[in-house]
């Protein structure tokens, strides 16, 4: 006992200092991210992170709201993650600097900002539920920025968690090639430990109550003879696959063995193991997996280790752009918080150079010069101030007024001039010769189309300003939310990602700004197209002050066969017309056809999957650009209600978890949602039911699910086309528009 005391990482009630040591080696340093499908336990992973690794004194739990990621009001009653925190702290002289992400569809958002940002990635699973929707979203994000991973099969003492399932699902639904690198002793309630198949050592946590429960102190033991058999016979197979595997996906280590340890391969020393599993790591030909369970306090520790071996450092991930900057600071925003003292805080991640407080950055995007005032490490909600940080940190600093989430951020505008020139002499011939500096931004963050609008009003004309001024300070923060007036009603509209996107912004309106606003009834965001081909011409003739303008145009519009997610329309020209109009006349045609776009003949929604042919436009002398674009855009108008028009609906894949017991009565509500069921799959002893469902049918959902499922059920709901509406529920919505059902 005293030698495992030795052992442990520190105890809880000497909290480290985060002075301790400020600008680590880059070599030192891991940017993660942890994500997941929604209660996976990515959260309570974090605690014990934070914890174990000294900086807290208490183990925060999710249900008792006292976490320090979760440190939202709103995040703390709900029990869920809505803002990824990042957290920084050391462990065994390694800074790492980890982002908590959400797991639910409405804060994709958050999730994609921070992969954008980090190196590395943990994705945490329930091991008892395998790949789960949202797991299946969050990794294709993470396939996307290319960046490699650490699985952590969480939850390994619940009563169904199976280790073979979770990594069937993992190479089935996320066509990933796992390589075990522990196994479990025990399962559900008898979880006690792992073996570490790279070390061959047994790793036990102290069962029992008193503080050795909190996880801290842990028993490592080579394997040996006393040993269960039964387990040293599986620990043994389980080795032989993984280094199997390893050498299959390295070559490296393949010739190692062949040549040093051809006649037993078990006696491979560890370190040689290791450095080739991270190899294959950071190639991402395949992710190591971990076990433990979070809640429990077992198993933390060696994913801490795993982080520190497996995942890249910054300056193993190559950002083609930061090199032209050579020593000079590029940093990118990544996100804005709204701070009552302080301001808009800005975290940034820095690729090169080094950033200093009260120092006056440039921002390429706007274009324009900014000064810095202080610059904080971020723990959580708590922050310590900073005289310099370097490349390879994420930051937080304040005094950037104008600074909003994708913004590429540079020491000055002469280096970014500096850096366009030294990129434009590697690439000689190959690239064009006016290549201007604000190419060299860094890729910033793709925002996705909202699906979800309604009305939001102060409590009195009075408040206006400063319901304005919330919403502008929100939008800075979350992207993802758009702010747009109604210029028929004069309303102020929010569009969301989703019902719960919508309810938390009111929420923080009413907490944090202190305003009491009332929002209007959900709506779905509708496109419009059209059914068949329609040809017409307009004549705009037109008198103001002393100059005559005169525009005719002709033109035809024809429905593309498929309906994308962007608003896709064209414009093309016959072939005589496009050679003798000029590039401003072609400009403003193509303008006026753009604005007709917006908004649609039946219902005013924006239309899309239109083809438009300019067949003919003819101008008198001294007519003005605007006339033109006015001209086409209500010939456009014209040509659109002769074409009939179609709503297009936007259609969501659901995902329901539900007991047997309850699918009859889950599958008849969703056939009165018209509904399409997809595939129904088992889970263990539930069922996963897969459909498609218009998302005007699916309001208020959560609350009609629970209610059926005596609360036992889970969905998760994104977006996945557009549809035409059948005719009868096209014709019943008009009227309901009209105000007439």
């Amino acid at each position: 006992y005293e030698e495992c005391k030795e052992k442990s990482t520190g105890r809880g009630n000497d909290v480290k200092s985060l002075r301790a040591v400020l600008n680590p080696d880059i070599s030192k340093i891991r940017n993660i991210g942890i994500m997941a499908h929604i209660d996976a336990g990515k959260t309570t992973t974090t605690e014990r992170m934070l914890y174990y690794s000294g900086y807290t004194r208490a183990l925060g739990d999710v249900d008792d709201g006292d976490t320090v990621t979760d440190f939202m009001a709103q995040e703390r009653e709900r029990g869920i993650t809505i803002q990824s925190a990042a957290v920084t702290f050391d462990w065994k002289q390694h800074r790492i600097n980890l982002i908590d992400t959400p797991g639910h569809v409405d804060f994709t958002l958050e999730v994609e900002r921070a992969l954008r940002v980090l190196d590395g990635a943990v994705a945490v699973f329930d091991a008892s539920a395998g790949v789960e929707a949202q797991t299946l979203t969050v990794w294709r994000q993470a396939d996307k920025h290319q960046v490699p991973r650490v699985c952590f099969l969480n939850k390994m003492d619940k009563p169904g968690a199976s280790l073979e399932y979770s990594i069937e699902s993992i190479k089935e639904k996320l066509k990933a090639n796992p390589i075990l690198l522990q196994i479990p002793i025990g399962s559900g309630k008898n979880f006690t430990g792992v073996v570490d198949l790279v070390t061959k050592e047994r790793i036990m946590w102290h069962p029992g109550s008193s503080w050795h429960d909190s996880g801290h102190d842990f028993n490592t033991k080579a394997l040996g003879s006393s040993d269960d058999p039964e387990l040293l016979h599986h620990a043994s197979e389980a080795r032989g696959a993984l280094i199997e595997q390893v050498a299959d996906l390295d070559d490296e280590f393949a010739g190692l063995l062949l040549e040093e340890f051809s006649e037993d391969f078990d006696a491979i020393p560890p370190g040689r193991l290791q450095e080739a599993v991270r190899r294959i790591t950071l190639a991402q030909k395949a992710v190591p997996i971990l076990c433990g369970s979070a809640l429990r306090n077992k198993g933390v520790q060696p994913l801490l280790d795993a982080i520190t071996a497996y995942l890249p450092a910054p300056n193993e991930r190559h950002h083609d752009l930061v090199r032209w900057y050579k020593d000079d600071l590029c940093a990118l925003a990544f996100k804005v918080l709204h701070d009552k003292q302080r301001g808009p805080l800005v975290f940034v991640r820095i690729y090169s150079g080094s950033m200093k407080p009260q120092s006056s950055v440039y921002n390429l995007n706007r274009n324009g010069t900014e000064r810095m005032s202080r610059l904080l490490l971020p723990f959580a909600d708590q922050h310590v101030e900073l005289q310099s940080l370097t490349a390879g940190n994420i930051a937080v600093t304040v005094g950037l007024k104008q600074t909003v989430t994708g913004d590429t951020i540079v020491s000055s505008k002469a280096s970014a001039v500096a850096a366009a020139r030294r990129a434009q002499e590697e690439s000689e011939g190959k690239m064009n010769p006016g290549r201007e500096a604000s190419e060299l931004v860094l890729a910033g963050v793709e925002v996705p189309e909202p699906v979800f609008f309604c009305t939001i009003e102060p409590p009195s004309m009075a408040k206006q300003a400063d319901l304005d001024h919330a919403l502008t300070c929100l939008q800075r923060e979350d992207p993802s939310l758009k702010v747009h007036i109604d210029p028929d009603s004069g309303q102020t509209i929010l569009s969301g990602m989703g019902e719960l996107h919508i309810q938390i912004i009111h929420d923080r309106i009413r907490r944090e700004f202190g305003i009491e606003t009332h929002l209007g009834p959900l709506q779905v965001a509708y496109r419009e197209t059209i059914l068949r081909s329609a040809s017409t011409t307009d004549i705009l003739d037109r008198t103001l002050g002393e100059k005559r303008h005169v525009v005719t145009v002709a033109l035809s519009v024809r429905p593309l066969d498929e309906f994308s997610h962007s608003a896709s329309c064209d414009i093309t020209y016959k072939e005589d017309v496009e050679g003798q109009l000029a590039a401003d006349i072609r400009s403003a045609v193509e303008n006026g056809v753009q604005s007709a776009h917006l908004q649609g003949p039946l219902l005013g929604y924006p239309v899309q999957g239109v083809g438009t042919i300019i067949q003919n436009v003819t101008l008198e002398p001294g007519t003005s650009m605007a006339m033109v674009s006015a001209c086409v855009s209500r010939c456009m108008l014209k040509a659109l209600k002769q074409a009939g028009g179609q709503l297009l609906e936007p259609m969501m894949s659901l995902e329901v978890t539900v007991g047997e017991e309850h699918l009859s009565s889950v599958l008849a509500d969703l056939a009165q949602r018209r509904g399409a069921v997809c595939d129904v799959q088992s889970r263990y002893d539930n069922k996963v039911l897969l459909a498609t469902v218009p998302l005007a049918e699916m309001m208020g959902y959560s609350t009609a699910l629970r209610t059926l499922t005596s609360g036992n059920a889970t969905f998760s709901l994104e977006l996945s086309s557009y549809e035409a509406m059948n005719a009868q529920d096209q014709n019943a919505l008009l009227s309901k528009m009209a105000g007439l059902a």
